[in-house]
């Protein structure tokens, strides 16, 4: 086999969305894929990613939020940005790294402020899935 492929996944926050595509790649790619996360901001992993996640048997508490700029001196081959912000803010990367944009909702952003916690739990709910479909393609949607 042939060595890893380096990715990064790219988020305004590092809190949800990017923490579950680490999390889902790092469960069903590992042996393919080292993968990262990272934010443009650091928010904190958020504990309903973490609980939804566990929920499909992935542990994502080891992770932490990280921001882009602890990855500059890292050889990252394909940064995926997952959400608008991110892939419009995107910073530049030294080497050949390939940019993707696959987004995603952001699952804090689809149920009311008010709504239950099972109600505000499906939005991540459908949003882990989406991911887990999408981390399923790799890396043959890398183009590799």
């Amino acid at each position: 086999m042939s060595e890893k492929i380096n990715l990064l996944y790219l988020c305004t926050g590092n809190s949800c969305r990017s923490q579950m595509a680490e999390g889902w790649t790092r469960a069903l790619k590992g042996d393919q894929i080292e993968v990262y996360s990272a934010g443009i901001e650091t928010h904190g992993l958020n504990p309903n990613a973490v609980k939804v996640m566990a929920e499909a048997g992935v542990d994502i508490t080891g992770q932490r939020s990280q921001h882009i700029d602890e990855f500059k001196d890292t050889k990252i081959d394909y940064v995926i940005t997952v959400c608008a912000h991110a892939h419009e803010t995107c910073p530049f990367f030294p080497g050949n790294a390939k940019v993707l944009h696959v987004g995603f909702d952001d699952p804090p952003k689809l149920s009311p402020p008010d709504a239950s916690e099972e109600v505000k739990l499906d939005g991540f709910r459908r949003v882990r899935d989406e991911i887990k479909a999408f981390v399923e393609t790799l890396p043959e949607s890398l183009g590799e």
